[in-house]
């Protein structure tokens, strides 16, 4: 246990050292301690059956994308975005309710102009950016260091050569790193994330590869799940059951003494699968303004209003996220979009769900959809060995007794 923590303080030691004190006090301020006091105040509310508004707000604020991933639901080519006025009502209503921690999407939020001044405006909140990184910039980062309140978080989807096959693009990766030793010049706090799938298991889902992103300065690193969806879903890299499990095993391994702090939000404490969105813990707003269950669910039933002000109202009224949650948890632990997409597709037919993507075609390609793995273990949990991460655990990331 001792060297749980040990681990955690060399990270922090190594973050202080080469973050400007004005960033590590708006990172403990406007993300640890305002969030501190709300999960609390957001899992009461639930508890009691008070009026709904998720804990933390995920905004895709454009389509628009400058590479082509395969497995991706943002529309390729798609023109729908949020306008600065809407981004703004929504963090603003947010606030209202207690929320100041937003996540920032695409599409490729760096190509939306105007962001930087939203995230001046709200200094008080804390943005994290989610960006395949190819466009950040010295002066880019630069401006993050002014800000203070934004932690960008680049995808890396594997080395050279699997990078450039998944993004549809050549030297991402290189392009990526550049982006990622800009931010560590001018010492903002950022994270890597990778989304898992066969191609890319053996070169990420290692000790070198955790060590390669520390070394990179990174605070943070986050895993996800490959999930095919999109135009181009490529179900056939999907992860099997088995490496499910063995990723699950190297996620409690490794946070026992990782020179990074891993991430997931698969599991709880105790090794059993959740779902955010299920939870009520997080939702998402789509570049059309559609309030949605979660980022590649593209189906819904309410808009946003043209100032963004109404996002509380909508959250707090709305039956169908509200039976949406209520069906995927007693769907299963894990993704339903993984593992029962025929159930979901009927379900948003049912609610005549309306798409929100320029595409047009986010419902046949559900139907198309088969189960693949998902990270619900069932009665083979793993609980969390590292004492610290079960604390965190347990206090960000837990069910809210919404599975029973």
């Amino acid at each position: 246990m001792i060297s749980d923590y040990t681990s955690l303080l060399k990270i922090g030691c190594r973050i202080v050292r080469q973050t400007p004190m004005r960033l590590l006090w708006k990172f403990a301020w406007n993300f640890g301690w305002r969030n501190l006091w709300h999960m609390p105040r957001f899992e009461r509310m639930m508890a009691k059956n008070e009026p709904f508004f998720p804990a933390f707000v995920m905004i895709s604020v454009n389509e628009a994308c400058n590479l082509r991933c395969s497995g991706c639901w943002v529309t390729a080519g798609g023109h729908k975005q949020l306008t600065l006025e809407q981004l703004d009502g929504i963090i603003t209503d947010g606030k209202r309710h207690g929320s100041y921690f937003f996540g920032i999407l695409g599409g490729e939020p760096l190509m939306y102009k105007g962001l930087f001044d939203v995230m001046a405006k709200h200094s008080d909140c804390y943005f994290q950016l989610f960006t395949n990184g190819t466009l950040m910039t010295d002066e880019i980062a630069q401006t993050l260091r002014r800000l203070g309140n934004v932690t960008p978080l680049f995808s890396m989807e594997g080395l050279k050569e699997e990078s450039d096959r998944r993004r549809g693009r050549d030297e991402v990766f290189e392009r990526t790193l550049r982006g990622v030793r800009a931010c560590r010049k001018a010492g903002v706090i950022f994270g890597i994330a990778a989304s898992i799938c066969k191609t890319n298991y053996e070169e990420l889902v290692c000790r070198e590869h955790i060590e390669r992103v520390a070394a990179e300065g990174a605070a943070y690193l986050w895993y996800y799940i490959y999930r095919p969806v999109g135009a181009n879903p490529n179900p056939e890299v999907a992860l099997s059951k088995e490496q499910v499990r063995s990723f699950r095993e190297f996620l409690v391994e490794e946070r026992r003494n990782a020179p990074v702090v891993i991430i997931d939000t698969y599991w709880d404490d105790e090794g059993k699968a959740m779902c955010p969105a299920a939870t009520g813990m997080s939702h998402h707003i789509s570049p059309s303004g559609a309030v949605e269950f979660c980022p590649p669910l593209q189906l819904a039933r309410e808009f946003i209003n043209e100032q963004g002000s109404n996002a509380y109202d909508l959250f707090r009224d709305s039956t169908f996220l509200a039976d949406l949650r209520k069906m995927t948890a007693e769907t299963s632990r894990g993704c339903i979009l993984l593992e029962d997409p025929k159930r979901l597709a009927d379900f948003l037919r049912e609610h005549e769900a309306v798409e929100t993507t320029s595409r047009g075609t986010v419902l046949q390609e559900y139907d198309k959809m088969y189960p693949v793995a998902g990270h619900d273990m069932r009665n083979e949990a793993i609980p969390e060995k590292s004492a610290p991460y079960r604390w965190l655990k347990r206090n960000y990331f837990f069910g809210f007794g919404v599975y029973g």
